[in-house]
Protein backbone atom coordinates (compact mmCIF):
# COMPACT_ATOMS: atom_id res chain seq x y z
CA UNK A 1 0.00 0.00 0.00
CA UNK A 2 1.18 3.27 -1.06
CA UNK A 3 0.27 7.31 -0.18
CA UNK A 4 -0.85 9.39 -3.19
CA UNK A 5 -2.29 12.96 -3.40
CA UNK A 6 -5.18 13.79 -4.64
CA UNK A 7 -6.19 17.23 -3.16
CA UNK A 8 -3.88 19.05 -1.46
CA UNK A 9 -3.18 17.91 1.45
CA UNK A 10 -5.67 14.79 1.30
CA UNK A 11 -3.92 11.08 0.53
CA UNK A 12 -5.61 8.12 -1.04
CA UNK A 13 -4.33 4.69 0.81
CA UNK A 14 -5.35 2.25 -1.68
CA UNK A 15 -5.15 -2.21 -0.61
CA UNK A 16 -5.54 -4.09 -3.97
CA UNK A 17 -6.70 -7.21 -3.46
CA UNK A 18 -5.51 -8.43 -6.72
CA UNK A 19 -6.64 -12.39 -5.95
CA UNK A 20 -9.65 -11.77 -4.02
CA UNK A 21 -12.42 -13.53 -6.42
CA UNK A 22 -15.55 -14.14 -3.88
CA UNK A 23 -17.04 -11.07 -2.02
CA UNK A 24 -19.55 -12.25 0.88
CA UNK A 25 -19.18 -15.79 0.02
CA UNK A 26 -21.70 -14.86 -2.49
CA UNK A 27 -20.37 -12.04 -5.27
CA UNK A 28 -18.36 -13.38 -8.14
CA UNK A 29 -14.71 -10.94 -8.73
CA UNK A 30 -13.51 -11.71 -11.93
CA UNK A 31 -11.03 -8.30 -11.44
CA UNK A 32 -10.39 -8.50 -7.69
CA UNK A 33 -11.19 -5.01 -5.75
CA UNK A 34 -9.73 -2.64 -3.31
CA UNK A 35 -10.40 -0.87 0.01
CA UNK A 36 -9.81 2.51 -0.22
CA UNK A 37 -8.77 5.03 2.93
CA UNK A 38 -8.41 8.41 2.60
CA UNK A 39 -6.08 10.74 4.72
CA UNK A 40 -6.60 14.00 5.38
CA UNK A 41 -4.66 16.86 7.10
CA UNK A 42 -6.65 19.78 8.00
CA UNK A 43 -4.47 22.36 9.47
CA UNK A 44 -5.66 21.93 13.34
CA UNK A 45 -6.83 18.35 12.88
CA UNK A 46 -5.75 14.65 10.69
CA UNK A 47 -8.69 12.99 10.08
CA UNK A 48 -9.02 9.16 7.96
CA UNK A 49 -11.88 8.26 6.06
CA UNK A 50 -13.14 4.75 6.42
CA UNK A 51 -10.05 2.11 7.09
CA UNK A 52 -9.77 -1.44 5.56
CA UNK A 53 -10.46 -5.05 5.35
CA UNK A 54 -8.66 -6.79 8.16
CA UNK A 55 -6.09 -8.76 6.17
CA UNK A 56 -4.61 -5.77 4.92
CA UNK A 57 -4.60 -3.71 8.39
CA UNK A 58 -0.58 -4.25 8.73
CA UNK A 59 -0.05 -2.18 5.41
CA UNK A 60 -2.76 0.44 6.40
CA UNK A 61 -0.88 1.01 9.77
CA UNK A 62 2.73 0.87 7.85
CA UNK A 63 1.53 3.45 5.40
CA UNK A 64 0.41 5.26 8.01
CA UNK A 65 4.11 5.56 10.23
CA UNK A 66 5.74 6.03 6.29
CA UNK A 67 3.39 9.00 6.10
CA UNK A 68 4.71 10.56 10.02
CA UNK A 69 1.11 10.35 11.47
CA UNK A 70 1.90 10.69 14.59
CA UNK A 71 -1.34 11.94 16.04
CA UNK A 72 -5.12 10.58 14.09
CA UNK A 73 -7.47 13.00 15.53
CA UNK A 74 -10.57 11.29 13.63
CA UNK A 75 -11.95 8.09 12.29
CA UNK A 76 -14.89 8.63 10.10
CA UNK A 77 -16.47 5.44 8.96
CA UNK A 78 -19.00 5.89 5.98
CA UNK A 79 -20.44 2.55 6.81
CA UNK A 80 -19.90 -0.44 9.42
CA UNK A 81 -19.36 -3.04 6.90
CA UNK A 82 -16.19 -5.29 8.09
CA UNK A 83 -14.13 -4.40 4.52
CA UNK A 84 -14.14 -0.51 5.59
CA UNK A 85 -14.18 -0.90 9.28
CA UNK A 86 -12.11 -3.97 10.42
CA UNK A 87 -8.70 -1.94 11.10
CA UNK A 88 -11.54 0.65 13.65
CA UNK A 89 -9.98 -1.33 17.10
CA UNK A 90 -6.52 -1.45 15.80
CA UNK A 91 -6.17 2.03 14.85
CA UNK A 92 -7.70 3.17 18.36
CA UNK A 93 -4.81 1.01 20.26
CA UNK A 94 -2.36 2.63 17.94
CA UNK A 95 -3.72 6.05 17.95
CA UNK A 96 -5.52 6.59 21.51
CA UNK A 97 -6.61 9.75 21.07
CA UNK A 98 -8.77 8.98 18.06
CA UNK A 99 -12.79 8.87 17.79
CA UNK A 100 -14.82 7.32 15.42
CA UNK A 101 -16.80 9.79 13.94
CA UNK A 102 -19.94 8.27 12.47
CA UNK A 103 -24.10 8.30 12.65
CA UNK A 104 -26.32 6.72 15.63
CA UNK A 105 -27.22 3.45 13.30
CA UNK A 106 -23.22 2.88 12.23
CA UNK A 107 -22.46 3.34 15.84
CA UNK A 108 -24.43 0.92 16.88
CA UNK A 109 -23.34 -1.88 14.37
CA UNK A 110 -19.52 -1.42 14.49
CA UNK A 111 -20.32 -1.52 18.31
CA UNK A 112 -21.59 -4.70 18.48
CA UNK A 113 -19.85 -6.20 15.54
CA UNK A 114 -15.78 -4.72 16.76
CA UNK A 115 -17.01 -4.04 20.40
CA UNK A 116 -15.79 -0.58 20.29
CA UNK A 117 -16.53 1.16 23.71
CA UNK A 118 -19.34 3.95 23.74
CA UNK A 119 -16.30 6.67 24.88
CA UNK A 120 -14.67 6.31 21.50
CA UNK A 121 -17.82 7.79 19.04
CA UNK A 122 -18.80 10.88 18.36
CA UNK A 123 -22.39 10.93 16.77
CA UNK A 124 -23.27 12.92 13.51
CA UNK A 125 -26.19 13.63 12.14
CA UNK A 126 -27.49 14.78 8.92
CA UNK A 127 -25.93 17.91 7.97
CA UNK A 128 -23.45 18.23 10.89
CA UNK A 129 -20.18 19.32 10.69
CA UNK A 130 -16.93 18.95 11.80
CA UNK A 131 -13.71 21.69 11.69
CA UNK A 132 -9.98 20.42 10.56
CA UNK A 133 -9.22 23.59 10.75
CA UNK A 134 -8.62 24.96 7.04
CA UNK A 135 -10.36 22.12 5.96
CA UNK A 136 -14.29 21.13 6.77
CA UNK A 137 -15.95 17.92 6.94
CA UNK A 138 -20.02 17.88 5.97
CA UNK A 139 -22.18 14.88 6.65
CA UNK A 140 -24.89 13.80 4.93
CA UNK A 141 -27.01 10.06 5.95
CA UNK A 142 -28.06 8.66 3.17
CA UNK A 143 -30.11 5.30 4.17
CA UNK A 144 -29.82 2.25 2.28
CA UNK A 145 -27.04 2.50 -0.30
CA UNK A 146 -26.84 -0.47 0.72
CA UNK A 147 -26.85 -0.34 4.60
CA UNK A 148 -29.36 1.35 6.82
CA UNK A 149 -26.37 3.10 8.13
CA UNK A 150 -24.62 4.44 5.11
CA UNK A 151 -23.59 7.98 4.79
CA UNK A 152 -21.40 10.49 2.82
CA UNK A 153 -18.61 13.12 3.79
CA UNK A 154 -17.97 15.99 1.79
CA UNK A 155 -15.22 18.44 2.17
CA UNK A 156 -16.87 21.90 0.43
CA UNK A 157 -13.45 23.48 0.51
CA UNK A 158 -11.78 20.65 -2.09
CA UNK A 159 -15.28 20.06 -3.50
CA UNK A 160 -14.46 16.39 -2.83
CA UNK A 161 -16.84 13.82 -1.68
CA UNK A 162 -16.10 10.44 -0.14
CA UNK A 163 -18.82 8.10 -0.78
CA UNK A 164 -17.66 4.83 0.69
CA UNK A 165 -19.33 1.94 -1.03
CA UNK A 166 -21.74 4.16 -3.20
CA UNK A 167 -20.34 4.81 -6.61
CA UNK A 168 -17.79 2.25 -6.13
CA UNK A 169 -16.42 -1.09 -8.52
CA UNK A 170 -14.76 -4.14 -7.88
CA UNK A 171 -11.33 -3.39 -9.96
CA UNK A 172 -8.17 -4.57 -8.91
CA UNK A 173 -6.10 -2.07 -10.51
CA UNK A 174 -3.13 0.59 -9.94
CA UNK A 175 -4.55 3.40 -11.68
CA UNK A 176 -5.55 6.22 -9.26
CA UNK A 177 -8.38 7.65 -11.10
CA UNK A 178 -10.66 6.33 -13.50
CA UNK A 179 -8.78 6.85 -16.67
CA UNK A 180 -9.89 4.08 -18.69
CA UNK A 181 -14.10 4.66 -18.53
CA UNK A 182 -15.14 1.98 -20.53
CA UNK A 183 -13.49 -0.50 -18.12
CA UNK A 184 -14.78 1.14 -15.38
CA UNK A 185 -18.28 1.72 -16.50
CA UNK A 186 -18.14 -2.20 -16.99
CA UNK A 187 -16.98 -3.29 -13.39
CA UNK A 188 -19.28 -0.43 -12.05
CA UNK A 189 -22.39 -1.46 -13.65
CA UNK A 190 -21.60 -5.05 -12.05
CA UNK A 191 -20.94 -3.49 -8.83
CA UNK A 192 -24.66 -1.53 -8.93
CA UNK A 193 -26.04 -4.65 -10.17
CA UNK A 194 -24.78 -6.90 -7.55
CA UNK A 195 -24.72 -4.24 -4.75
CA UNK A 196 -27.02 -1.44 -5.41
CA UNK A 197 -30.22 -2.63 -7.71
CA UNK A 198 -32.08 -3.60 -4.88
CA UNK A 199 -32.27 -0.02 -3.47
CA UNK A 200 -32.71 1.91 -6.43
CA UNK A 201 -35.46 3.47 -5.23
CA UNK A 202 -33.60 4.94 -2.71
CA UNK A 203 -30.45 5.35 -4.67
CA UNK A 204 -32.71 7.83 -7.22
CA UNK A 205 -33.71 10.18 -4.02
CA UNK A 206 -30.53 10.50 -2.50
CA UNK A 207 -28.86 11.04 -6.30
CA UNK A 208 -31.06 14.30 -6.51
CA UNK A 209 -29.51 15.61 -3.11
CA UNK A 210 -26.42 15.75 -4.16
CA UNK A 211 -27.52 17.81 -7.05
CA UNK A 212 -27.18 20.60 -4.67
CA UNK A 213 -22.97 20.40 -3.85
CA UNK A 214 -20.53 21.45 -6.00
CA UNK A 215 -18.88 18.17 -6.50
CA UNK A 216 -15.46 18.56 -8.48
CA UNK A 217 -14.29 14.47 -7.46
CA UNK A 218 -15.99 11.32 -6.21
CA UNK A 219 -13.96 9.17 -3.84
CA UNK A 220 -15.42 5.83 -3.22
CA UNK A 221 -14.00 3.16 -0.90
CA UNK A 222 -13.88 -0.04 -3.69
CA UNK A 223 -11.99 1.18 -7.31
CA UNK A 224 -10.42 4.21 -8.87
CA UNK A 225 -11.16 7.91 -7.85
CA UNK A 226 -13.51 9.89 -10.44
CA UNK A 227 -11.78 13.24 -11.68
CA UNK A 228 -14.93 13.45 -14.08
CA UNK A 229 -17.48 12.99 -11.32
CA UNK A 230 -20.57 13.61 -13.99
CA UNK A 231 -18.85 10.21 -15.33
CA UNK A 232 -20.52 8.04 -12.75
CA UNK A 233 -23.14 10.25 -11.71
CA UNK A 234 -24.90 10.40 -15.12
CA UNK A 235 -24.41 6.67 -15.09
CA UNK A 236 -25.99 6.35 -11.81
CA UNK A 237 -28.77 8.51 -12.93
CA UNK A 238 -29.76 6.04 -16.37
CA UNK A 239 -29.46 2.96 -14.12
CA UNK A 240 -32.20 4.07 -11.41
CA UNK A 241 -34.63 5.69 -13.83
CA UNK A 242 -37.60 4.09 -14.73
CA UNK A 243 -36.54 3.99 -18.01
CA UNK A 244 -35.71 0.20 -20.05
CA UNK A 245 -34.00 -1.04 -23.08
CA UNK A 246 -35.28 -2.77 -25.75
CA UNK A 247 -32.99 -6.10 -24.56
CA UNK A 248 -34.53 -9.29 -23.57
CA UNK A 249 -32.36 -11.43 -21.74
CA UNK A 250 -32.60 -15.29 -21.22
CA UNK A 251 -31.57 -17.33 -18.92
CA UNK A 252 -31.99 -20.59 -19.62
CA UNK A 253 -30.87 -24.59 -19.12
CA UNK A 254 -32.18 -27.22 -21.53
CA UNK A 255 -31.25 -30.85 -20.42
CA UNK A 256 -31.90 -32.35 -24.37
CA UNK A 257 -32.88 -30.68 -27.03
CA UNK A 258 -36.24 -29.09 -26.88
CA UNK A 259 -36.12 -26.00 -24.74
CA UNK A 260 -32.51 -24.85 -26.65
CA UNK A 261 -34.55 -25.17 -29.79
CA UNK A 262 -37.34 -23.13 -28.41
CA UNK A 263 -34.24 -20.59 -27.42
CA UNK A 264 -32.65 -20.33 -30.54
CA UNK A 265 -36.05 -19.84 -32.20
CA UNK A 266 -37.01 -16.92 -30.09
CA UNK A 267 -33.98 -15.59 -30.10
CA UNK A 268 -33.21 -15.30 -33.91
CA UNK A 269 -37.42 -14.05 -34.65
CA UNK A 270 -36.39 -11.11 -31.70
CA UNK A 271 -33.51 -10.48 -33.31
CA UNK A 272 -34.92 -10.12 -37.13
CA UNK A 273 -37.25 -7.59 -35.37
CA UNK A 274 -34.74 -5.40 -34.29
CA UNK A 275 -34.52 -6.31 -30.21
CA UNK A 276 -30.97 -6.86 -28.61
CA UNK A 277 -31.04 -10.40 -26.73
CA UNK A 278 -28.55 -11.94 -24.34
CA UNK A 279 -28.80 -15.55 -23.23
CA UNK A 280 -27.49 -16.98 -20.24
CA UNK A 281 -26.68 -20.59 -19.73
CA UNK A 282 -27.64 -20.85 -15.62
CA UNK A 283 -25.75 -24.13 -15.49
CA UNK A 284 -22.59 -22.50 -15.42
CA UNK A 285 -23.63 -18.64 -16.02
CA UNK A 286 -21.28 -16.26 -14.06
CA UNK A 287 -24.21 -14.32 -11.78
CA UNK A 288 -22.64 -10.84 -11.65
CA UNK A 289 -23.01 -10.88 -15.44
CA UNK A 290 -26.15 -11.36 -15.04
CA UNK A 291 -27.09 -9.39 -12.64
CA UNK A 292 -25.94 -6.75 -14.83
CA UNK A 293 -27.72 -7.83 -17.62
CA UNK A 294 -30.82 -7.06 -15.64
CA UNK A 295 -30.04 -3.66 -14.77
CA UNK A 296 -31.69 -1.71 -17.89
CA UNK A 297 -33.42 -4.85 -19.94
CA UNK A 298 -36.86 -4.13 -20.78
CA UNK A 299 -38.04 -8.15 -21.16
CA UNK A 300 -36.89 -11.28 -19.05
CA UNK A 301 -37.56 -14.60 -20.33
CA UNK A 302 -37.15 -17.80 -18.42
CA UNK A 303 -36.50 -21.11 -20.56
CA UNK A 304 -36.48 -24.39 -18.56
CA UNK A 305 -37.57 -27.85 -19.19
CA UNK A 306 -39.52 -29.59 -16.31
CA UNK A 307 -37.48 -31.43 -13.46
CA UNK A 308 -39.05 -33.32 -10.76
CA UNK A 309 -42.43 -31.63 -11.07
CA UNK A 310 -40.99 -27.93 -11.23
CA UNK A 311 -38.27 -25.39 -13.06
CA UNK A 312 -34.61 -26.60 -13.09
CA UNK A 313 -32.69 -25.78 -10.42
CA UNK A 314 -30.53 -23.25 -11.63
CA UNK A 315 -33.46 -21.65 -13.05
CA UNK A 316 -35.23 -21.24 -9.70
CA UNK A 317 -32.04 -19.45 -8.33
CA UNK A 318 -31.83 -17.08 -11.49
CA UNK A 319 -35.60 -15.91 -10.39
CA UNK A 320 -35.01 -15.90 -6.98
CA UNK A 321 -31.46 -13.92 -7.68
CA UNK A 322 -33.84 -11.51 -9.88
CA UNK A 323 -36.51 -11.05 -7.09
CA UNK A 324 -33.94 -10.25 -4.92
CA UNK A 325 -32.15 -7.76 -7.36
CA UNK A 326 -35.47 -6.08 -8.43
CA UNK A 327 -34.27 -4.64 -11.53
CA UNK A 328 -36.39 -2.12 -13.68
CA UNK A 329 -38.06 -4.72 -15.47
CA UNK A 330 -41.17 -4.43 -17.33
CA UNK A 331 -41.80 -7.76 -18.84
CA UNK A 332 -41.53 -11.25 -17.84
CA UNK A 333 -42.17 -14.49 -19.37
CA UNK A 334 -41.67 -18.08 -19.58
CA UNK A 335 -41.52 -21.31 -21.94
CA UNK A 336 -39.95 -24.73 -21.93
CA UNK A 337 -40.57 -27.97 -22.39
CA UNK A 338 -41.97 -31.17 -20.08
CA UNK A 339 -42.52 -34.94 -20.87
CA UNK A 340 -44.69 -37.00 -18.48
CA UNK A 341 -44.19 -33.24 -15.72
CA UNK A 342 -46.91 -32.26 -16.23
CA UNK A 343 -47.38 -28.11 -17.62
CA UNK A 344 -46.42 -25.93 -14.15
CA UNK A 345 -43.12 -24.13 -15.08
CA UNK A 346 -45.30 -20.54 -15.63
CA UNK A 347 -47.25 -20.59 -11.85
CA UNK A 348 -43.68 -22.43 -10.62
CA UNK A 349 -41.25 -19.41 -11.90
CA UNK A 350 -43.48 -16.24 -11.99
CA UNK A 351 -44.32 -17.10 -8.13
CA UNK A 352 -40.72 -16.69 -7.17
CA UNK A 353 -40.60 -13.03 -8.73
CA UNK A 354 -43.01 -11.44 -5.52
CA UNK A 355 -41.08 -8.63 -4.97
CA UNK A 356 -41.47 -7.48 -9.27
CA UNK A 357 -45.22 -8.30 -9.50
CA UNK A 358 -46.73 -4.70 -9.18
CA UNK A 359 -44.29 -3.58 -11.86
CA UNK A 360 -44.21 -6.40 -14.54
CA UNK A 361 -46.73 -7.53 -17.12
CA UNK A 362 -46.46 -11.11 -17.29
CA UNK A 363 -46.07 -12.77 -20.89
CA UNK A 364 -48.16 -15.67 -22.40
CA UNK A 365 -46.14 -18.52 -21.60
CA UNK A 366 -44.91 -20.77 -24.25
CA UNK A 367 -45.35 -24.82 -22.63
CA UNK A 368 -44.77 -27.55 -25.22
CA UNK A 369 -44.82 -31.14 -24.51
CA UNK A 370 -41.36 -33.41 -26.21
CA UNK A 371 -40.00 -31.39 -29.39
CA UNK A 372 -41.27 -28.01 -30.47
CA UNK A 373 -43.79 -28.44 -33.44
CA UNK A 374 -44.99 -26.63 -36.21
CA UNK A 375 -47.48 -24.85 -33.97
CA UNK A 376 -45.21 -24.50 -30.74
CA UNK A 377 -42.90 -22.20 -33.40
CA UNK A 378 -46.06 -20.17 -34.25
CA UNK A 379 -46.36 -19.47 -30.47
CA UNK A 380 -42.99 -18.05 -30.57
CA UNK A 381 -43.80 -15.81 -33.27
CA UNK A 382 -46.60 -14.53 -31.20
CA UNK A 383 -44.36 -14.15 -28.18
CA UNK A 384 -41.62 -12.32 -30.29
CA UNK A 385 -44.19 -10.27 -32.05
CA UNK A 386 -45.86 -9.25 -28.20
CA UNK A 387 -42.27 -8.70 -27.22
CA UNK A 388 -41.42 -6.16 -30.20
CA UNK A 389 -44.46 -4.10 -29.97
CA UNK A 390 -43.65 -3.33 -26.62
CA UNK A 391 -40.01 -2.36 -27.71
CA UNK A 392 -37.98 0.23 -30.06
CA UNK A 393 -35.65 -0.52 -31.86
CA UNK A 394 -32.38 -1.83 -30.45
CA UNK A 395 -30.40 0.46 -28.18
CA UNK A 396 -33.23 3.01 -27.80
CA UNK A 397 -34.44 3.58 -24.48
CA UNK A 398 -38.47 2.66 -23.72
CA UNK A 399 -41.00 3.10 -21.28
CA UNK A 400 -42.88 -0.11 -21.30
Amino acid sequence: MIAREIKREILSLVAIDWDRRLFDELVPLPEGTTYNSYLIRGSEKTVLIDTTYSPFIGELVDVLKREGVSKLDYIVSNHAEGDHSGAIPTLLELYPEAKVVTNTRCKGLISEALLVAEDKFIEVKDGDTLSLGDKTLEFMLMPWVHWPDTMVTYVPEDRILFTCDFFGSHLASSDLFAEDEARVEDAAKRYYAEIMMPFRIHIKKHLKRLDALAIEMIAPSHGPVYERPEFILDLYRQWVSDVAKAEVVIPCVSIYESTSLMVTYLTDRLMERGVRVQQFNMVDADTGEFAKSLVEASTVIFASPVVLAGPHPDIVSAAYLMNALRPKTKMVGVMGSYGWGGNILSKSITGLLDGLKSQVAYLDPVLIKGLPKQQDFAALDVLADAIARRNQPAGELVEV
